[in-house]
């Protein structure tokens, strides 16, 4: 293998494949990046054997030609390089890497060793923008399960049907939904885990426009631009997630979101993750009275609020209702309540795509 690639476009397409791999492995050659050169183009793959991720970048190949190399001595070695042209040349296992007034090199392993890239020979794709994609990652990811005993909750259900396109997350503390027109005909729910989701949001750019989503037996594949990730799908049932959505409320409350933010983020600051982080909220009189006490002291925020129905006392573990209010992109959310001991339901206000459910802490009326 022997080929000419610029330095900048050969780092960015490094850090991309880096992603597929994984810290945990206990196999050697997953430490590694394939390089495979034809054609003009230099492939680089990352894999885990649970996500692979295949990205090439334009280069001047003067012979064919594929290597193993490690992973992070690689990286490291091409981003310290000049912005320059880089030129490699790899003879039997042997790697040459030279950059101006600097030579590397270094011992490679076969490609031959190294596992395949899926094999996709049937699937169902659709396109869908970059911008929504993001917006659906960001705010159902959240919501993931790292309780590795339940793995179909470590992951987000996307529900393909003709009309929409929802990802659903739920831990068994909160739930977060998305729903996002679509004119898709096709049918099919995979649960993506929440590991691809999070790499495959660092690698969109601001300039793709839209991705292509595919799903395969045991796999989804996503598409963008140069770079194509393989992630094996997570087995099991998803909970039947809209059972737990309830339409009637006793009491209702529409808040300016950003000055409800700032209340729950100043009252965590007294709550305490031995008593589960918990803030007491009393909503009445056109007031959402955020409260918070330890052995350290106690605060009252009050925050003015549009209220209808009755009068309610609820606890909720304060991490669990600030990172769903975080991410809804409104000026204000109505919070919907069926008692204290019922899911508190929170939506955008004017906006029935996103829904953010979490669960109150039980707590004795007198503990208010």
């Amino acid at each position: 293998m022997k080929l000419k690639v610029n330095q900048r476009d050969l780092w960015k397409h490094i850090s991309i494949a880096q992603k597929g791999i994984s810290s945990r492995t206990t196999l050697q050659i997953l430490d590694g990046i394939l390089l495979d050169a034809s054609e003009n183009r230099l492939n680089l793959i990352g894999t885990d054997l649970e996500i692979s991720i295949d990205t090439f970048v334009e280069c001047e190949v003067e012979r064919s030609g594929s290597i193993v190399v490690d992973s992070k001595i690689f990286g490291d070695i091409v981003r310290k390089l000049p912005d320059a042209p880089i030129y490699i040349n790899v003879v039997e296992n042997n790697i040459n890497l030279k950059c101006e007034e600097s030579e590397f090199n270094l011992i490679g392993n076969s490609s031959e060793e190294y596992p395949y890239l899926p094999v996709i020979l049937e699937k169902s794709s659709f396109e869908f923008p970059k911008d929504l994609l993001k917006t659906a990652i960001r705010q159902t990811i959240i919501a993931t399960s790292q309780d590795e005993s339940r793995p179909s909750l470590t992951g987000v259900l996307l529900e393909v049907l003709e009309d929409k396109i929802s990802f659903v997350a739920l831990d068994g503390y909160r739930l977060a939904l998305k729903r996002l027109p679509a004119k898709v005909d096709l049918d099919f729910k995979v649960i993506i885990p929440g590991r691809t989701l999070n790499e495959l949001n660092k690698i969109i750019e601001e300039n793709e426009e839209k991705i292509i989503i595919s799903s395969a037996p045991s796999y989804v594949v996503f598409e963008i631009g140069n770079t194509t990730i393989y992630s094996r799908v997570l087995e099991g049932q998803f909970f039947n997630y809209k059972e737990i959505i309830r339409q009637d409320h006793k009491t209702k409350a529409i808040v300016n979101k950003r000055s409800f933010q700032d209340g729950l983020e100043r009252a965590s600051l007294l709550a305490r993750e031995e008593k589960a982080n918990l803030v007491k909220l009393t909503i009445k009189d056109g007031i959402i009275l955020i409260r918070s006490n330890s052995e350290i002291g106690d605060v009252n925020e009050n925050i003015a609020a549009d209220i209808s129905g009755e009068e309610m006392n609820i606890a909720f573990n304060s991490k669990y209702i600030l990172e769903g209010v975080k991410v809804i992109d409104a000026d204000e959310i109505q919070l919907n309540f069926m008692g204290s001991l019922n899911p508190c339901i929170i939506n955008p206000v004017e906006d029935e795509n996103y829904t953010y459910l979490v669960l109150p802490v039980r707590l004795a009326q007198d503990d208010f």
